[in-house]
């Protein structure tokens, strides 16, 4: 699907570890929809090294994005268990113990394929019936913001070894908050409490003219 900018999310519903150590079976993307920003992002795997450097850069920064009205959930094609299992483990031994938003366990693939972070090829053997892959077959680092109306509204997606900017996404949910809220564009490098710009010509000659 390449860019899903403007487009309607993949809605998913798939087992999750919740508020740091309960297992659903159930936990759906769709029960924020109309109510909540979210903050949708992919990680490659549990029990790796960059990793829990930006799970725990969104759990620190997890109360701006609530004050912000956004929930965070985090999405690998680990299975639930090994979600469980990590977050047992104190962080000075590699574990995530302490994350408490939503960690989605895409077992099967298809939510980071429908989102189009993927990394690797699948196909079916025409004489044996049986799915064949090629590459790692995990999720890059995919982070995507989704609107209260269920569209995509920013993506951007690391590989694998780049870890991401959690403080641009808050900074990035800001802009598309007082888009929503005032009309008015932001411009480069624009932050919260920020000139922001009106979409006309003369708009963008005054700011620039300020700045």
């Amino acid at each position: 699907m390449g860019v899903l900018v403007g487009q309607k999310a993949p809605l998913f519903k798939a087992a999750a570890v919740i508020n740091g150590g309960e297992i659903v079976s159930d936990f759906s993307l769709g029960q924020y929809i109309g109510k909540k920003y979210i903050v949708l992002f992919f990680y490659p795997m549990d029990f790796t090294f960059v990793c829990p450097t930006e799970l725990f850069a969104f759990q620190k920064h997890l109360a701006d994005f609530e004050a912000r009205d956004a929930v965070v959930i985090a999405c690998s094609t680990d299975t639930e268990q090994s979600h469980w299992g990590w977050l047992q483990m104190p962080k000075e031994q590699g574990g995530i113990k302490g994350i408490t938003y939503p960690i989605v366990a895409d077992t099967a693939k298809t939510i980071a394929a429908n989102y189009d972070v993927l990394a690797g090829d699948w196909d079916i053997d025409e004489d044996t019936g049986l799915m064949t892959s090629e590459g790692p077959m995990v999720a890059y680092r995919g982070t995507f913001i989704i609107d209260k109306s269920g569209v995509v509204r920013h993506q951007i997606v690391n590989d694998l070894p780049i870890g991401r900017s959690v403080e641009d996404t808050l900074r990035t949910l800001d802009a598309i908050r007082f888009n929503d809220e005032h009309g008015e564009v932001c411009p480069a490098d624009w932050h919260q409490g920020e000139e922001a710009l009106k979409p006309t010509h003369e708009g963008v000659a005054e700011y620039l003219a300020k700045h």
